[in-house]
Parts: C-alpha cells; sequence; structure tokens
C-alpha cells in the first residue's frame, strides 16, 4: 500500500521524470551509431611484412619465424598463425577475450620496433592493425573513363576525392586501389650503354646521387640566422637529361648519351575493373565508433557537390554500400515495432473493451523504447541487428506488465471502488507478483551477458537491451501506469441483481453472472472463455491424460530439435556477394584477366546483378595476395526477383563450365567479414599438423576429396596454396671472381632491369613523383634477354648473366602456412543448401 500511496501522492514528479527521460531518449536515438553488427574489438592484431620477391622458404626463416619467436611472449597471446608466401608474411596474433587489445597492440609495436633491426634490408613492415568491423570499408566507389588513362583515374581518387572525403566526420580511412601511379621513367638504352662502356649501377648511383636536396645545416651572418641547402633537384624530367653518369676517356658521358627521360607509371602486377572496365576504386573505412548511415550519406553528398571538380568524363559509381544493408534492417525493426503497436491495440481493445485501458496499456511502450534507447546510449552500445532485434523482440514482453495492472485497476473499479482506490488497492495486490514474474525473464537473459568470444559480444548486446526494457516497463507499470489509469481508465460499476428471475438463487446466480460477464467482455470473448472453463474442467477430471499429452508434447519436441538445422547467424539476403577466385599457380596477369573475361561477362548477362567490382593481386582487406587471385564484389539490382543464393548456385555451375581451371568461392560479405575478423573465413575447416610437407600434401587431398562427397559441401580447398614457378640464376663463385664480380652486383643490375630502381624524385604540383631507372619493358617478357644482359664488373670488365650464372628451374612455391610455430594445412569448405550443424 505505501508504494501505491506514494505513487499516487507523486503523480506529477513521476510525469515529470517520465517525461524528461523520454525527451533523454529521443536525444539518445539521434546520437547512437548506427552498424551492422555490435561494436567489438576483436583479440587479433595482424601483422604484414614484405621482403621483396624472396622465396617463401627464405622468408619464413629471415622474417615470419623471428617475428614469430618474439610475439609469442607477448603477455596475454594466445595462438599464432601466420602465412609465407614469395616476398610477403601474414603473421596473426590472437589473444584471450579478457585482454585489452588496444594496450596488447602497443606491447606488439614495440616489439616490433625492437626487431626490425635484425630484420634483412629488404624486409619492411608494411601494416600492424588490430581488427575490428571498421577495418573493412562500409562503402566503395568505381571510377571508370572511356577517355582517360588509368593513371589519370588514379590522380582524380588520389588528389581530388581522397583528400575530401578523408575530412568528413566518422571517416578513417580513405583507400585507393587499382589505377596507375605516375612516375618519370629514365630508360636505359642496353646498346648505347656497352656503347659508352658504361654500366646500369653508375646510371643508378648518378641520378641518385645528383638529384638531391640537402640541407649542412644554419648560417649565421649579419645578424641572421639563414638556411643552407645544397641542391642539384631537378624540377622537370628534362633537366635529368644533363647529370653525368661517368667520364670515359676524359668525356662526359651524360644520361641522355645513354637513356631517355619520360613518363611512366609504377610496376604493379595488379588489376582492378568495375563493370567490365578498367578502374580506380575508392574505399571508405569509418571509424570504430561512427555511424555508418551517416558516413555512407555524407561521403554520397560530398562525391555530388564535388561533380564540378571531377572531369566529365569520368563516371563514378558505389559498387559496395554496407548502409543499403544497415537501412534495411531499421526498416525492418521500424516496421515490426508498428506492426506490434498496431496489434497491441487491436487484442488488447478486443479484450478490455475499454479505449481508456488500451491507450493507458499501449503507451507504455513507445516510452519504454525511448528509455532503452537512453540506456543504451549511456552503454555505449548502438542501433545493428542485435540490439534493433531485442527491442523488436521486447515489444510482446513489456506490455504484459501494463496490460495486469491495468486490468486490475478496472476489476476495482467496476466493483464500485473509486478511482484513486482502485488504483491503490490493485497496485498493492499485483506488486509482488508482477516484480517476480518480471524479473524472471531478466534472470534467463542475463547469463547471456556473460558469455565470451564472439557469441557472447553479439549475444550481450541483445540480453542487455531486453533487460532494460524488461526492467523499464516493471517500474512503468508500477508508477507510470497508474498515474495513467486514474486519469483515463472509466468502468461501468456493476449494479445490484434483479429479485423477479425465476429458478432457485443458485441458478439466478449463475445467469446473472453469465450476462455480467458477456456485457463486460462481450460475446466472442465470453464464448472463448465458456471454451476454455470446459476445457479445463475436461483436464481437471482426466489429469493422466493430460500427462500424457504433455510427454507426447516434450518427446515430440525433442525430436523436432534434434532435426532442426544450426547456424551462429540466421541467413539473410544482403543482396551483395563475394567471388573469390584462384588461377593456376604461376599464370600470368595477362592470363588470369583474360580468364576473368569470360567470368565478367557471365556477371553482365545475369538479370539480377546492378554492378561489380574486380580486384586481382588484391583482396578486401589486409591479406597477402598473390598476382593469380583476387575477387569480384558483386551487387544486385534492389528488388531482384531471385534469391541471391539462387543466383550464386546458377553462376557457380556456369563459371565452372566456362572456366574449369578457375577455382572459384562464394561468400556472403557479412558472413565473411565475420569469418575473416574470427581468422576462420570458411565454415568448415580441417587442420593438419605434420613437419613433413609431402606428406601434409597428400593428406589434405584425401582429406579434401572426402569431404566433397559430403552434400550440400562445396568450394572445397586442399589449403595447398602454390605461388607458382620461380627461376633461379645460380651465381658460380668461381666464374665470378675471375670476372671481378660478386653477386650483389649481378643482383642489383637485374633488379633494375626486372622491376626498375627508383633511385629519385621530382616534385611537381605539391607532389613527389618517383624517378625509376628502368630498361626496355620487352626485356622483362624474355628469358634470353635477361641472360644476355650486361653487367659491369668492378674492374670495368663488362659480361653477360649467363656468363656467372646457371639458370635453375622450380615448378612452384608453395605457401607456408603455420600454427603455434607449427607447419599446418587448412582444408576448407562452404555449405550450400545446408545448414553449418547438420554439414559438421
Amino acid at each position: 500500500m505505501r508504494l501505491a500511496r506514494l505513487v499516487s501522492n507523486q503523480s506529477r514528479a513521476i510525469l515529470v521524470m517520465v517525461a524528461l527521460l523520454c525527451v533523454a531518449g529521443l536525444y539518445a536515438a539521434t546520437q547512437l551509431p548506427i552498424a551492422v553488427f555490435p561494436q567489438t574489438d576483436f583479440p587479433r592484431i595482424v601483422i604484414i611484412a614484405d621482403n621483396g620477391e624472396a622465396p617463401a622458404a627464405q622468408t619464413l626463416v629471415s622474417v615470419t619465424k623471428p617475428i614469430e619467436e618474439a610475439m609469442n611472449g607477448v603477455p596475454g597471446i594466445a595462438r599464432i598463425k601466420s602465412k609465407t608466401a614469395r616476398g610477403s608474411s601474414e603473421i596473426n596474433l590472437f589473444f584471450d577475450w579478457n585482454v585489452d587489445i588496444r594496450q596488447e597492440l602497443q606491447l606488439v609495436q614495440a616489439r616490433l620496433s625492437r626487431l626490425t633491426a635484425t630484420l634483412p634490408p629488404t624486409a619492411a613492415i608494411r601494416n600492424v592493425e588490430r581488427l575490428t568491423f571498421a577495418v573493412f570499408p562500409v562503402t566503395g566507389y568505381s571510377l571508370t573513363s572511356n577517355t582517360r588513362d588509368l593513371a589519370s583515374l588514379r590522380d582524380v581518387a588520389t588528389y581530388i576525392i581522397r583528400p575530401q572525403l578523408a575530412r568528413l566526420p566518422g571517416v578513417a580511412i580513405v583507400g585507393v586501389a587499382g589505377g596507375k601511379s605516375r612516375e618519370f621513367h629514365v630508360r636505359i638504352n642496353p646498346d648505347r650503354l656497352v656503347a659508352h662502356n658504361v654500366s646500369t649501377e653508375q646510371v643508378v648511383d648518378a641520378v641518385h646521387n645528383s638529384n638531391i636536396i640537402e640541407s649542412p645545416g644554419l648560417i649565421e651572418e649579419n645578424h641572421q640566422l639563414e638556411l643552407v641547402l645544397i641542391s642539384g633537384q631537378a624540377k622537370k624530367p628534362e633537366e635529368l637529361n644533363s647529370i653525368v653518369v661517368a667520364m670515359v676517356n676524359n668525356a662526359p658521358v651524360t644520361l641522355a648519351d645513354v637513356a631517355t627521360v619520360g613518363a611512366g607509371v609504377e610496376p604493379e602486377y595488379t588489376m582492378v575493373t568495375a563493370d567490365g572496365h578498367p578502374a580506380a576504386l575508392v574505399n571508405i573505412n569509418r571509424q570504430p565508433d561512427a555511424n555508418t548511415v551517416a558516413v555512407a550519406d555524407e561521403v554520397r553528398q560530398t562525391l555530388a557537390s564535388m561533380r564540378g571538380q571531377i572531369p566529365a568524363d569520368v563516371h563514378v559509381a558505389a559498387y559496395y554500400d554496407q548502409s543499403l544493408l544497415v537501412r534495411d534492417s531499421i526498416d525492418a525493426v521500424r516496421d515490426s515495432i508498428l506492426v506490434g503497436l498496431l496489434l497491441s491495440v487491436v487484442i488488447l481493445y478486443a479484450f478490455l473493451r475499454n479505449w481508456g485501458t488500451t491507450f493507458v496499456a499501449i503507451l507504455v511502450i513507445p516510452v519504454t523504447i525511448l528509455i532503452t534507447f537512453l540506456a543504451m546510449w549511456l552503454t555505449r552500445l548502438s542501433f545493428d541487428l542485435m540490439t534493433l532485434g531485442g527491442v523488436a523482440a521486447a515489444i510482446g514482453l513489456v506490455i504484459d506488465d501494463a496490460i495486469v495492472v491495468v486490468e486490475n485497476i478496472y476489476t476495482h473499479m467496476s466493483r464500485g471502488q473509486s478511482r484513486r482506490e482502485a488504483v491503490q488497492s490493485a497496485v498493492s495486490e499485483i506488486t509482488v507478483p508482477i516484480i517476480g514474474s518480471t524479473i524472471t525473464p531478466v534472470v534467463v537473459f542475463l547469463p547471456l551477458t556473460i558469455l565470451t568470444g564472439v557469441t557472447g559480444v553479439f549475444f550481450r548486446s541483445l540480453a542487455l537491451t531486453m533487460s532494460v526494457a524488461l526492467l523499464t516497463s516493471l517500474v512503468l507499470a508500477l508508477t507510470f501506469t497508474p498515474i495513467l489509469a486514474e486519469r483515463f481508465v472509466r468502468a461501468k460499476r456493476r449494479i445490484g441483481r434483479p429479485e423477479n428471475v425465476e429458478g432457485s438463487p443458485i441458478d439466478r446466480e449463475l445467469r446473472e453472472d453469465e450476462r455480467e460477464e458477456e456485457e463486460e467482455h462481450g460475446r466472442v470473448l465470453s464464448t472463448i472463455i465458456k471454451r476454455y472453463e470446459s476445457v479445463l474442467g475436461f483436464a481437471l477430471d482426466n489429469r493422466w491424460v493430460i500427462v500424457v499429452v504433455i510427454l507426447g508434447v516434450l518427446i515430440g519436441s525433442y525430436l523436432l530439435y534434434r532435426s532442426l538445422g544450426s547456424e551462429f547467424i540466421p541467413e539473410f539476403d544482403e543482396s551483395a556477394f563475394v567471388l573469390d577466385y584462384w588461377a593456376p599457380p604461376g599464370a600470368s596477369l595477362e592470363e588470369t584477366d583474360h580468364m576473368l573475361h569470360h567470368v565478367e561477362e557471365l556477371l553482365m548477362k545475369t538479370p539480377e546483378i546492378e554492378s561489380y567490382s574486380r580486384r586481382t593481386g588484391l583482396e578486401l582487406g589486409l591479406f597477402v595476395t598473390e598476382p593469380n587471385r583476387g575477387d569480384f564484389a558483386v551487387k544486385l539490382k534492389p528488388g531482384h526477383k531471385r534469391d541471391t543464393e539462387d543466383v550464386i548456385s546458377e553462376l557457380r555451375k556456369k563459371i565452372e563450365k566456362s572456366e574449369p581451371v578457375l577455382e572459384i568461392e562464394f561468400v556472403g560479405i557479412l558472413p565473411d567479414v565475420i569469418g575473416d575478423l574470427q581468422g576462420a573465413p570458411e565454415p568448415i575447416e580441417i587442420k593438419l599438423y605434420s613437419e613433413d610437407a609431402s606428406a601434409l600434401e597428400s593428406k589434405a587431398d584425401e582429406v579434401e576429396s572426402a569431404i566433397k562427397k559430403i552434400e550440400g559441401v562445396v568450394d572445397t580447398k586442399n589449403g595447398v596454396v602454390v605461388s607458382g614457378p620461380a627461376i633461379t640464376f645460380k651465381i658460380d663463385p668461381q666464374r665470378a671472381a675471375k670476372l671481378g664480380v660478386q653477386a650483389d652486383d649481378v643482383a642489383k643490375t637485374a633488379t633494375t632491369a626486372m622491376t626498375g630502381d627508383a633511385a629519385s624524385s621530382i616534385l611537381q604540383q605539391d607532389r613527389l613523383i618517383k624517378v625509376r631507372v628502368v630498361f626496355p619493358p620487352d626485356l622483362r617478357t624474355s628469358l634470353d634477354k635477361i641472360r644476355a644482359l650486361q653487367v659491369r664488373s668492378s674492374l670495368g670488365n663488362l659480361f653477360r648473366l649467363d656468363q656467372v650464372a646457371d639458370i635453375e628451374y622450380e615448378k612452384g612455391q608453395t605457401e607456408i602456412a603455420r600454427e603455434n610455430l607449427r607447419q599446418m594445412v587448412a582444408v576448407t569448405g562452404r555449405l550450400e543448401g545446408k545448414d553449418l550443424g547438420t554439414a559438421i
């Protein structure tokens, strides 16, 4: 009774407090970040190291193993995985879920800084990143043109679009992929080089040492402190022609005598297309706590406002937009809330037959939702699939308490009590029962908050949202609802029984009760109540029958449970997917591109596909990628007729028939993101361990053959990745010594011939453009020309490369995977038309 009196006496204060909480909830709803999944700091750090083009076995010993051993002692580390390929290494550090991953990142960076000095000169740490959902782009745009070259497209993306997008609030990284980076090339003429008796190294050193600007210090003169500069810097590429390479017979040999200077592009073994056209891609990553929808909208609006700055012949189109899925999810939850409210109004009025009671009960739902939004904001949650799903699921639960309170108040008013008396009596009667009935589901949800791992991250948001909503509805039912009921609920008082009804007193009383119930509940509800009473009577008279029925239901439920599938995340149609592909090991970029043209034709002929982008030698995310592999990001049209799964199934069959040597794998974008963040991209992964590489490979083939036979298992891989063939020029020490040359001299000359040497740079229009010394491009396409490459010894002698080296051919270099310092192969597979639990 004390609580009821307190509520009645402090009604205005309670209404003001509820109104303030609602206003705060509205404000919180505008401030909450919006994302697909809850904000998560995955306990994983990825280290990417480059090592030139060194073989995988050498990179493993000189780069991967030292990093693994250094990281093995970091506090909180649980597992280390690595993948070593030609010239690159990817080390994944997995930590316990209870660590502070930001602090762990600092410890990792500190150890790497101490380790860097011991790594080979060719090795460099490219990336050290902790993984969150923000690591992957939230939206991406492609730039294509029918008139401009790839260098121009990259210039537009790098110097016009990227600076303006990077300034937007919530944007963390604006990455540019594809296109070509401009350079100035010093193209050596091998014949002139021989004619002037000049070596390749002399040309490289001359460009490197002459085109400089340095400061030896400051000079103090005439009471002024002035900066001193030593400059030989060229401001135009033509000025490089006057650089003296060497003095031969007391005559200067300039750069123009042995080479030509002109525009060029940086050599890259990557390729990017969009909708079948060469393209440059702009990928936007959000900050971890940023609003996905707001970032995507700001990017879209900024690009629209930049149309005057972007050349008219450059077509900018979105090839991926995560905000579309977020919007669809929010719209679906909003519709669920509105439908739930509408159905609640209909059901409440049908049962209570009183607009006042219906209004009071329904008003609890929006108030509870707003207060829940406030609690989400205070606990730093976000609008995502889990929290919004929790809000939608809680609608049917939060109204229960209000209905019980309102119905009890209505009953007391019907018995003749005044509104205040009815409110106090009703609240006093049901306070303890309603607290118990509400606390029970809260206690069920609370254990979900202590789960760890990815499961804990997802269900913690759901459990907290539903618990807050239920507890809020309990408080409102005992405070806010009685106040509203006292003002809006009206009930007809039951009049005295007439005395002129025929029959016995008991019959008259029963008929009068039936008449009152029919007037109060209506004919339909009264009929339902009568049916229930008859069923209840039968159950009480035949208890053993009910026990048998219950046992049958339990057994049937268990059997249904066993037949149900299981997944971590329910399947949903993203209207987008990723197509990963692997060309045969060693396939050139041109050959891979030729195969993929057929795949692009199939994509363009599929009516459901709106657009796509393709990366070759690159992938979405932070991963080591060979030139013979990459991915497509495919976006379907809004309102497409067939399901995404059906489109994928058809494309899989067509591609396997059109390009049988091309290995493919279809994945949903969001499941792929979660898998990559966990370190297990495929749903099926069978790990094999052994230090015997040949035994691992043979056993991996057996395991793959076995799982291929399982229905629903598709896109299987044996885990053995071959990078491609290798040609080794083995230096003969005896012959090299006779000619006065060392292996390093040969390697430098060959490097300049193959990929060029970025010896210097030129500053133009606030852009630092590399100057690369290169040989004619046809040299890289002919083994005979490389064998005939002229090398100059320290004695001044010129000789062919094959005079000091023998050629060894290796069919293929296998990528080396390791886990916890042991060699490992992971056989993987994906699923089609079957759930994960059943397949496993």
